[in-house]
């Protein structure tokens, strides 16, 4: 990771330049450095980025779930005194940005999703019967990308460090149950924030029909495509994501 972490009252993020606040979420294991070039090319181009560690692991067990991490994003976005911010999202994050958006929507102005939860999770929290082998595992992180080698020792290590924690593999469980359960193909036409889909055409976490699904749900959307790319374009092609992503907010004003 190249920028550190803050720590105030109950939150730890990072927050790097100045301007239009975005608020980056991660997903389930996602660590914050998978933003990096977002970070690094963003905050010094008019915006001032802040990622938040979310509670994924230290909630209550009662309230690991989606609309818990949303309301923990609202209490955030307070604690630092903003208004009007872009969320960008990636797996998980982007489902609790759009569960942020559906209960918050005064406070965001724009939402970015990548590889999003929230209309089909199927992906979410399965396959770790075998999660003591460090081959199964290696392969699972390696089929979230469109290049295997993206999966670096670091990242495949962490997940396997996670699904071996007792503790942390009954809340990725809970988590998964609670994707399902806050299922929001019946909220998103109701939702009139602008939205901008970015999604690799290769992703086999949430495959393409789901952005195509996301697309038609959500009145104001914008849908992008990145070829050869799995579930985290933001990792696997940095610039084209950051291209598509500074584009679409210049066009929309923001």
């Amino acid at each position: 990771m190249t920028h550190s972490l803050k720590k105030e009252g109950n939150y730890s993020y990072i927050e790097v330049g100045e301007g239009t606040p975005i608020i980056v979420l991660h997903g389930l294991m996602g660590g914050l450095s998978n933003f990096d070039a977002v970070t690094q090319y963003f905050s010094k181009n008019g915006y001032k980025v802040i990622i938040p560690e979310l509670p994924i692991y230290t909630m209550s067990l009662l309230k690991t779930n989606v609309k818990s991490f949303a309301n923990y994003l609202h209490d955030f976005i307070d604690f630092k005194g903003l208004n009007k911010v872009v969320l960008l999202g990636n797996s998980l994050g982007g489902h609790i940005g759009l569960y942020h958006t559906k209960l918050f929507s005064e406070k965001v102005k724009a939402l970015i999703i990548t590889g999003s939860s929230g209309l089909y999770e199927s992906a979410m929290g399965g396959g770790y019967t075998k999660r003591s082998d460090y081959e199964v595992i290696k392969k699972k992180a390696q089929e979230v990308f469109y290049d295997p080698e993206i999966a670096t020792k670091e990242i495949v290590d962490e997940v396997y460090a996670t699904v071996n924690d007792r503790k942390k593999l009954v809340k990725t469980l809970a988590i998964a149950k609670s994707a399902i359960r806050h299922n929001m193909a019946k909220d998103l036409p109701k939702m009139d924030t602008p939205t901008c889909i970015i999604w690799g055409k290769n992703d086999n976490v949430t495959p393409p029909e789901v952005a195509e699904e996301f697309h038609d749900l959500l009145p104001d959307s914008d849908l992008f495509w990145i070829d050869k790319c799995g579930h985290a374009a933001m990792m696997e092609h940095p610039n084209e994501f950051n291209n598509i992503m500074e584009k679409w907010l210049n066009d929309r004003g923001f």
